[in-house]
Order: C-alpha cells, then sequence, then structure tokens
C-alpha cells in the first residue's frame, strides 16, 4: 500500500477511535417520559385519556393566574350537542373531559396586549363511570402536575391545586356544588 494511503487509512481510523471514545463518555440521554405510564396510587391513570390531545374543544377558562382549555372525547361532545346537561339527564358512561392549565404571559407585541398561555401547570382529567365511581357521583378525577424544566409529569399531591389524594375522588367534594349539572361546572361554548 503506498505509505500515503496507509497514512490516511490510519489517520481515518483515529479519528473513528476518537469520535467513539467522546460519544461513550458523554452521559447517556435521558429517555423521554411515557406520560401514560404515569398513575395516581389507587385512582386514575394518564393512560385512561390517551389521545386527549386532540379532543375537541369544549370551552375555556381563566381563573387567578392561569389560563385554561377545556377538551372533550367523542362522548362528551355528542352529550353537549343532545342537551346535557341542561334537559336534565346525566352524561353518558364513557365522558371524559380533559382541562390544560398553563401560566400566562402577556403578548405586548400583539394589538391589545392579550394574555396567551406560557407554560404548561398541569392537566385535570374527569371520566364518567357510574359503577366504578359511585361514591363520588359517577365521576373520576385525577390531575397530573407538569414540570417543563424536565417535561414530565406526575400526579398531584395534597398541597396542589387542587389537592390531589391517592384515589380518583379528589374533585367529588368541590364539584358537589354542581350536582344540578351531573357534577360539571363547564358550560359547552357556542361556535
Amino acid at each position: 500500500m503506498h505509505s500515503a494511503l496507509k497514512y490516511a487509512v490510519a489517520l481515518g481510523a483515529c479519528a473513528a477511535v476518537a469520535v467513539t471514545i467522546a460519544f461513550a463518555a458523554e452521559p447517556a440521554a435521558k429517555p423521554a417520559q411515557d406520560k401514560y405510564a404515569v398513575k395516581v396510587p389507587g385512582g386514575l391513570a394518564f393512560s385512561e385519556f390517551k389521545g386527549y390531545e386532540s379532543w375537541q374543544f369544549i370551552s375555556v377558562s381563566h381563573n387567578g393566574p392561569a389560563l385554561a382549555v377545556i377538551l372533550g372525547n367523542p362522548a362528551m361532545i355528542n352529550a353537549y350537542k343532545a342537551g346535557i346537561p341542561g334537559n336534565g339527564k346525566p352524561f353518558p358512561d364513557g365522558a371524559k373531559m380533559a382541562k390544560v392549565h398553563w401560566d400566562i404571559k402577556k403578548n405586548d407585541a400583539q394589538p391589545g396586549a392579550p394574555e396567551q398561555p406560557k407554560t404548561q401547570k398541569n392537566v385535570d382529567f374527569m371520566v364518567k363511570d357510574s359503577k366504578r365511581f359511585a361514591d363520588s357521583g359517577g365521576w373520576g378525577y385525577g390531575v397530573f402536575e407538569y414540570d417543563a424544566e424536565s417535561n414530565t409529569f406526575a400526579p398531584g399531591g395534597l398541597n396542589g391545586t387542587p389537592p390531589q389524594g391517592n384515589d380518583a375522588k379528589c374533585g367529588a367534594a368541590c364539584h358537589t356544588i354542581a350536582k344540578a349539572n351531573d357534577f360539571v361546572f363547564t358550560e359547552y361554548a357556542s361556535r
């Protein structure tokens, strides 16, 4: 082999070894969290709401420092369109809602300086299952706190807003004031 070619091959081999060593020395990248694997101990699992990100819009909520969008699965949307809860009927089993909360930022670059979502805070879930949750008005509740720094979700705790215990009844006490509306606060916003 020609000496220049031998030198180039040897140099290339050294470079490949150096790159391999450099990558091996770096800490392994932390795998992304599977949010659908998160579960409230003794309560709802995030996986029960898989696909909530593409559910239809029900309404928005602006409560203090948080902005929220409320979404519903097809069973929930169909119930609203059928006149529930205004017609006195309960939501059907399988109806689900997701309420995604964000901190608020003011956008001074846009006319009127609107308030817009900034960092996600949490997501609240409700599911109607009259057998499973007979002792909480037929609804199960779950809160999952979001940590923007780690891009992960964790079950809400007793110090959260709203407080979350280790069951699916965390929202039952709060929602009793909406008993006449089958324990649902949110009205279906007109389009």
